[in-house]
């Protein structure tokens, strides 16, 4: 849980960069790369963080643009790349408004009242779980996984 203002800046400036890198690596051909048939491909996850940042930060009262649940995902890389940028810097942007005192109030989320402060940490982990499963189809797809938190293979 945040407490202060700076200390979630600073977490979602790093975040936001590797998610950057890990959406970057999605080239148009492999957009449709899945696990397995039938669950949720580059594309879908890519777009989904999109959507989750924006939903998870207008739940903590962020002004902050947001796609539409009913939007199509994008058909190319660069859409969602683009995307995503805009809303991680409209994030940092408006969290910067934020006081200290601000992140202690309580909201209500998807699962019931929390702390806008613990709502933000939720947001950074819901993230970097996705990005995860992301690095697991970009290696599949046979692109380069970028070092987001540490070498990979391809760094070595």
């Amino acid at each position: 849980m945040y407490r202060q203002v700076e200390d979630f800046l600073n977490d979602w400036s790093m975040a936001a960069e590797g998610t950057v890198q890990v959406l970057k690596a999605m080239t148009d051909d492999t957009l449709d790369q899945c696990i397995v048939e039938g669950h949720n491909s580059l594309a879908w996850l890519g777009w989904h963080l999109v959507g989750a940042a924006g939903y998870f930060s207008y739940l903590a009262g962020l002004t902050v643009p947001m796609i539409r649940q009913e939007d199509p995902v994008p058909t190319t890389a660069a859409e969602i790349v683009a995307t995503y940028e805009k809303i991680a810097n409209s994030i940092k942007e408006e969290a910067a408004k934020l006081s200290n005192e601000g992140l202690l109030e309580e909201v209500n989320s998807f699962k019931g009242p929390i702390s806008k402060g613990a709502l933000l940490r939720a947001m950074i982990d819901h993230q970097t779980h996705h990005r995860g499963q992301m690095t697991v189809l970009l290696r599949q797809a046979g692109l380069p996984v970028p070092g987001v938190l540490g070498p990979t293979k391809e760094m070595q």
